[in-house]
């Protein structure tokens, strides 16, 4: 993104944000009309809007501004709108726990966390092999040289509900959302959680789960008909086994199912919409659903 936008800027507040790339290198600034902080960017995170992470003193900032594709500039990064900066560094991001810190680049890179130690400057980004399936980058290894025994654990055997845990270690998990007392809609984009509220997930069953629908090996599918096909593997059904419960089907229409039981909500202060994950029969006008 910032190959493609080498200038940004914006006024909040009191504060004006400067992004700007040159020659490959980009830098992020603030300056309160009188003075100026300046830090080299060398961590980027997201793939359509951008945040960054910066580092000043020993310690991880999230940047206080962030990219967003709409409306294609910078806008506060979502959850800091509460912030009101008293100074250049409070200004220019939030100051990071470190096991934030260990989660932003455990989720959003790899190779850079092993148990409690952080190396940002061994992170590969993106996620690898390794980050789901423990043990591989042995096993590439080992089978370098005709060793094949040392195989990650299969995570096929994996149910519904434990794929949702699984995931959830970077999406969070139902239990994350219940601990925290997490609510409104600046949450839809935890979708584990909204899945299982959905009347039909069981738990138990291949057919609705994080993997039924999202290959994790392939880009997120945009296609809203190309999950039809999922939907009835349930919805589509006349017989049920014991195994596998037949639900009512749709008196209204067997195609673009998502359209219509899976919504599009805006997440306050975050310039982005995210696919509600809570399964239902929506209503014209109703509340945001708890």
């Amino acid at each position: 993104m910032l190959s493609t936008h080498a200038d940004l800027s914006a006024q909040i507040g009191s504060y004006t944000y400067k992004v700007q790339t040159k020659d490959g290198r980009s830098t992020y600034s603030v300056s309160d009309g009188t003075d100026t902080l300046t830090l080299p960017i060398r961590w980027i995170f997201g793939q359509h809007a951008q945040t960054w992470v910066l580092e000043k003193d020993g310690h991880y900032y999230e940047s206080l501004v962030s990219f967003f594709p709409r409306p294609n500039g910078l806008a506060i990064t979502p959850g800091d709108q509460r912030i009101t900066p008293h100074n250049l560094t409070e200004a220019m991001g939030r100051q990071l726990p470190i096991w934030e810190v260990r989660t932003c680049f455990n989720c959003h890179g790899s190779g850079v966390v092993e148990g409690e130690k952080l190396d940002p400057a061994r992170v590969t980004p993106g996620l690898d092999c390794e980050r789901c399936h423990l043990g591989a980058q042995q096993h590439m290894a080992d089978s370098a040289r005709d060793n094949f025994k040392t195989l990650p654990k299969s995570l096929k055997r994996l149910d519904a509900e434990q794929i949702s845990d699984f995931c959830g270690q970077c999406h969070r998990t139902f239990d994350t959302v219940l601990r925290n007392k997490w609510h409104g809609p600046a949450f839809v984009r935890i979708q584990p959680y909204r899945l299982e509220i959905s009347k039909c997930f069981i738990g138990n069953d291949p057919r609705i789960s994080c993997l039924a629908c999202h290959n994790p090996h392939q880009p997120l599918n945009h296609d809203i008909a190309s999950y039809d096909s999922k939907c009835l593997a349930c919805h589509g059904e006349t017989k049920s086994t014991s195994t596998a419960v037949a639900m009512k089907t749709c008196p209204v229409a067997k195609s673009n199912c998502t359209s219509c039981h899976m919504p599009k909500v805006e997440l306050p202060g975050g310039n982005a919409q995210f696919t509600d994950h809570y399964i239902r029969i929506v209503h014209a006008g109703e509340p945001y659903p708890k």
